[in-house]
């Protein structure tokens, strides 16, 4: 009996690392099969795997702005000939404001019709046709991520949109790059299209520290860009500013009533007919006011204007007038002087200067 209850846990112990081995090679398996190789691609979905072709007609459409109507007339043969290749038909309808996009016999891929829908969407979104057709491609995906609703202060969420666009689009090209995904910021909706993974990273700096065993668990805001704020303009404050009166817990004073005027006025003791000889007295006051200011307008019309003083002119000046025998004396002059000869007075003072020269030498 001793013999046999000592083999028992023996047995329960070998049974148990058996059990252990199993497990960890079935997690083992299943890791290797969950690990993709570097390189490799999923085929292409083509006719063969559904010759077929599908059961029902499915379809999508979507409504796009008016400011987009002029861009989406030109670039739409292009959106016709890219759904085409996939037998997929698409409709643009201007009055309506509306793009819908179908399937048809000949298509054979079932999920082409929901990229079909993607794209009219990025199209709606203001996202160019180069970048929305590549949502046809089996390894591109996309996301239009709404953010209007994340903050109620209008002024709180245009800051915020410009952090994320950054100081002439740096920030939002720096996305670009670091997750191989086109990002376009458009009102309150943000569009991305690129490859899964892309969409989920955001920061190459995030995957760079993520290598690293021992950064993992510290905080790595002391890595990240930081920005300075910039004040967006204030809200503008209206002309007229409504003054708030001060709070006071007594009632606002009851106004008069006509008995009280009266009342003070003394008109309350008088008979009806005193009170309607007053009334007729104030209107003919009146009508004689009236009458005397029509008179006086009628009047103005017979008043002379005021005529202007008459200006004298003035007599020339003793100063200001032109002597005319000195002037006809400098013509003359200039007349019978030649180019480069000398007047007679210059001749005289020259003769005088000679001869004083001839007496010095003798």
């Amino acid at each position: 009996m001793a013999s046999s209850a000592e083999n028992v846990p023996g047995a329960a112990a070998g049974k148990s690392r058996f059990r252990n081995q199993k497990s960890k090679q079935e997690n083992q398996g299943d890791s290797e099969l969950l690990t993709v190789p570097d390189g490799w691609k999923e085929p292409a979905f083509s006719k063969e795997d559904n010759p077929r072709g599908l059961l029902e007609e499915s379809s999508f459409a979507t409504l796009f702005p008016k400011y987009r109507e002029a861009y989406l007339k030109e670039c739409w043969p292009l959106v016709q000939k890219a759904l085409n290749e996939h037998h997929v038909n698409a409709t643009l309808d201007l009055i309506e404001g509306s793009m819908t996009v179908c399937t048809t016999k000949k298509t054979f891929d079932p999920y082409i019709i929901i990229r079909a829908r993607d794209l009219i969407k990025l199209l709606a979104r203001s996202v160019s046709f180069d970048q929305a057709v590549r949502i046809l491609q089996d390894d591109v995906a996309c996301d239009i991520i709404k953010i209007g609703s994340l903050v109620r202060n209008k002024e709180r969420f245009v800051k915020r949109r410009q952090r994320l666009i950054g100081p002439k689009g740096s920030t939002l090209k720096a996305l670009e790059l670091l997750t191989n995904c086109y990002v376009m910021v458009q009102g309150n909706t943000v569009s991305a299209i690129g490859p899964f993974s892309g969409l989920k990273e955001t920061l190459m700096i995030k995957r760079e520290l993520a290598k690293d065993s021992e950064l993992r668990s510290q905080s790595w805001e002391r890595f990240l860009p930081q920005f300075k704020h910039k004040n967006v303009n204030k809200r503008k404050e209206p002309k007229k500013k409504t003054v708030k009166k001060e709070y006071t817990p007594f009632p606002p004073p009851q106004p008069e009533s006509q008995i009280d005027k009266e009342l003070a006025s003394g008109e309350y003791f008088l008979k009806a007919s005193q009170k309607k000889r007053q009334k007729m007295e104030a209107i003919k006051a009146k009508q004689a006011e009236a009458v005397s200011k029509r008179q006086e307008e009628r009047k103005k019309a017979f008043i002379p204007p005021k005529e202007k003083p008459v200006v004298k002119p003035k007599e020339a000046s003793n100063e200001t007038k032109i002597d005319v025998a000195a002037i006809k004396e400098k013509v003359k002059k200039a007349k019978n002087k030649k180019l480069g000869a000398l007047t007679a007075e210059e001749l005289k003072l020259k003769m005088e200067a000679n001869e004083k020269k001839k007496k010095k030498k003798k």
